[in-house]
C-alpha cells in the first residue's frame, strides 16, 4: 500500500484559481471601464 498526495487535488486548485483570477480581473477591468465612460459623459455635459 503506498500513501502519496492525489495531484489532481492540486492540478484542479490550480485551474480554479487561474480561472477565478481571470473572471475578476474581467470583472474589475469592466467596473473600471464603465466607470470612466461615466466620468467621461458628465465631463462632455451629456
Amino acid at each position: 500500500m503506498r500513501e502519496a498526495l492525489d495531484h489532481w487535488i492540486f492540478v484542479f486548485a490550480s485551474y480554479a484559481l487561474g480561472v477565478g483570477g481571470t473572471l475578476a480581473l474581467v470583472a474589475w477591468s469592466w467596473i473600471g471601464m464603465k466607470r470612466a465612460e461615466r466620468r467621461r459623459d458628465k465631463a462632455r455635459g451629456k
